[in-house]
């Protein structure tokens, strides 16, 4: 019944929540995310080229979301995240044979797009999964320990790519495609969840798809979350993950650290860096029950904006800093699922749930291009100072309009 604890679920139910946690484990993105952005500047790009790169990604986002959402819808969730993993994995392939501009910029396009693929239709499957038992209070707690499980694997993955980067760094990109295109053979072998097969899907009209997304949009409450967490808060964040490794390089050379040795230290970094999110996310559904939705959302950008002030007036800060913001990051992305899944519908779930995406890919874009210039300008540190002034004024104001996060009750 709904509201179970724990991980008892059914016997199907559950053989397929393991096929998820494998396939989260695939994902790879710990090989490359140690030397992505000096991988970058090593092809001669410039924090400006490297924020439009970012731009074309979130532009790609903000077009494709919802129409590769409605593909999630009509054609089911588990094809819409084959095209995804395989688009993914064919273009870190070329990115690591990439070296300039021109050819990274396309292939940041076709990214996006296998990203929007996986985006709305990844938690649909999952929710839609778990209410075939009856289990769908159990999503972020399931969510939650399939991130721990890829994280896990990613803090190796993040060891062995900083010493691979250090070697050359196209080849962390190389094992990436390998590892992701293993993905698609986890996905082949899951089944689409009862509870979407029984939904009307061919009755589903882009103008019906669009009366959802209204419909949902319409709720006063919910747009604010869509505000306060997709549109603020994702766009700060996003901005630690484009400049950890230029500020992490500044730290650790004012500290002494050889030139030689930064590819191999952002590896057990970002080694560290995994791990801490993988034990807050398996611990995801007791987060949740401790210290409640509401809490952790009111209490999470100013945590996290004044991080960002402080290691700006004391740059060795960065370093727990940026292991704090990735600790709560997919723990908070679960949460905003778990919120807006319980609120929506399963017929058009994908779409309303790219969508969200759609609007958070749009909001990040002024963000990127101004702390692509002020980084050129003064810092990155001085930039992600700024985003943390931006994030604690913008959760203010939006508090001041209407709480975002109610209570526990789907009404809300």
């Amino acid at each position: 019944m709904a509201g179970r604890t724990g991980d008892v679920l059914g016997g199907a139910v559950s053989g397929s929540i393991l096929k998820y946690y494998v396939y989260k484990s695939t994902k790879a993105v710990e090989f490359y995310r140690p030397i992505m952005y000096l991988f970058f500047l090593a092809q001669g790009l410039s924090f400006t080229q490297i924020s439009v790169l970012e731009v074309l990604y979130n532009l790609t986002t903000l077009f494709g979301e919802i129409p590769t959402g409605y593909v999630g819808d009509r054609v089911g969730r588990r094809n819409s995240l084959l095209i995804g993993t395989s688009l993914i994995s064919v273009t870190l392939l070329g990115i690591g044979l990439s070296n300039s501009f021109l050819p990274l910029a396309g292939l940041y396009v076709c990214w996006s797009l296998g990203y929007n693929f996986r985006s709305g239709s990844e938690d649909a499957w999952l929710y839609d999964t778990l209410t075939d038992d009856l289990s769908e209070d159990e999503f972020a707690r399931v969510r939650g320990r399939g991130e721990s499980a890829a994280l896990v694997v990613g803090a190796g993955a993040a060891i062995l790519g900083g010493y691979l980067g250090s070697i050359d760094l196209s080849y962390p990109w190389f094992v990436a495609a390998g590892v992701t295109s293993l993905g698609v053979a986890v996905l082949l072998t899951l089944d689409e969840p009862e509870t979407y097969k029984q939904t009307a899907t061919e009755e589903l009209s882009l103008r019906r798809t669009v009366r959802i997304v209204r419909d949902v949009l319409a709720r006063r409450r919910l747009r604010s979350f869509l505000l306060y967490y997709y549109v603020l808060y994702a766009a700060v964040t996003y901005l630690v993950f484009v400049f950890l490794q230029p500020i992490f390089e500044t730290v650790v050379l004012d500290l002494g650290i050889q030139r030689s040795q930064v590819e191999a230290l952002l590896g057990w970094f970002y080694a560290a860096y995994s791990l801490v999110g993988a034990v807050l996310n398996y611990y995801t559904g007791t987060i949740r029950e401790t210290i409640g939705l509401r809490t952790w959302f009111l209490v999470l950008p100013f945590a996290v904006g004044g991080a960002l002030i402080g290691m700006y007036f004391l740059p060795v800060l960065a370093l727990p800093t940026f292991l704090l913001i990735r600790g709560v990051s997919d723990v908070t992305r679960s949460f905003a699922g778990q919120y807006i899944n319980d609120r929506v519908e399963t017929l058009g779930r994908a779409t309303v749930l790219s969508a969200m995406a759609m609007v958070s890919g749009l909001a990040v874009v002024p963000f990127q291009l101004g702390s692509g210039v002020v980084s050129d300008a003064v810092s990155p540190l001085f930039a992600l100072g700024v985003g943390g002034v931006v994030l604690i004024v913008g959760a203010t104001t939006i508090l001041l309009w209407e709480v975002p996060v109610g209570d526990e009750s789907v009404s809300q």
